[in-house]
């Protein structure tokens, strides 16, 4: 079918194969009557379902939601937490500052992007093994094409992850701590150990990536799981700041500005500028 048809059918109506609500009547989510067939479910159960379609099991729930909790840190100082902060400390409304914060969290080397490109490596360095390829060349080509393997070293500190334990325990103690992908996740770990790049040890991304791929998400799928990952820290930061002096969260104060543009000017009576002494700070 040509685009000018497919834009001609699509005009004054919305497609939908997810859902739709019927006012007055009943509310249709993937298929199932929201409140008749679904209402058990909760949170995160019908999240999941609105992004695979598929609901999953409890333990495997379980440890979905321990993704989430155990890196729920309520400090400031982190990059998109300190968003929130700011954003009540200037008294904006929690909605743009909530909203604001979540929008940094997919950062290049923090958040979302990091976590995805370590869930997709280990689903391709899979897919890879299992064709009859070796783990070492594609972690070495991966090094070689981005200086980096996605799950691997911690830009705040080179130490050990703290969340990592807590979660591998609970994985454990649920059945789920055995599947290919973490086996894989662990398996690069101990090969960049070997080959003298201890410093790349496995963070947290690569941990929920290799879970998350073994409970059954894709790696898109994964992405969208992962949206809600650092909310539950950014409210108390918002809250904590709105509730003290306003702009008191990191204030600036003028002379905190290192300025080396150009000089302050003095106007004359004649009305044309006149340069000032240069009191610019190096």
């Amino acid at each position: 079918m040509s685009g000018p048809l497919l834009l001609a059918q699509a005009v004054g109506r919305i497609r939908s194969r997810v859902g739709a609500v019927f006012i007055g009547s009943h509310a249709v989510f993937r298929g199932k009557d929201l409140h008749a067939e679904l209402g058990d479910a909760g949170w995160l159960d019908l999240y999941l379902f609105g992004i695979t379609g598929r609901r999953f099991s409890a333990p495997k729930l379980r440890l979905l939601e321990a993704m989430w909790t155990y890196t729920s840190y309520p400090d400031a100082r982190l990059w998109n937490n300190r968003v929130a902060a700011l954003a009540g400390t200037t008294r904006s409304t929690g909605n743009l500052g909530i909203a604001a914060s979540l929008a940094v969290s997919e950062a290049k080397i923090y958040g979302q992007k990091p976590s995805y490109r370590a869930i997709e490596f280990l689903v391709r360095l899979r897919a890879h093994i299992e064709a009859g390829g070796e783990l070492g060349p594609l972690v070495e080509r991966e090094l070689s094409e981005h200086r980096s393997v996605g799950g691997y070293g911690r830009p705040v500190t080179g130490g050990k992850d703290e969340r990592i334990e807590p979660l591998l325990k609970l994985a454990r103690s649920l059945g789920l701590a055995d599947g290919p992908h973490l086996k894989l996740a662990c398996a690069v770990e101990e090969y960049l150990a070997s080959s003298g790049r201890a410093r790349l040890a496995m963070n947290y991304a690569a941990v929920i990536g290799g879970l998350s791929a073994d409970i059954g998400l894709s790696p898109r799928e994964h992405y969208f799981f992962l949206f809600p990952l650092l909310l539950t820290g950014m409210v108390p930061c918002y809250r904590d700041a709105a509730e003290r002096t306003a702009g008191t969260v990191l204030p600036l104060p003028c002379d905190g500005v290192a300025y080396v543009g150009v000089p302050k000017r003095r106007w004359t009576n004649a009305g044309g500028p006149q340069a000032a002494p240069s009191k610019r700070r190096g």
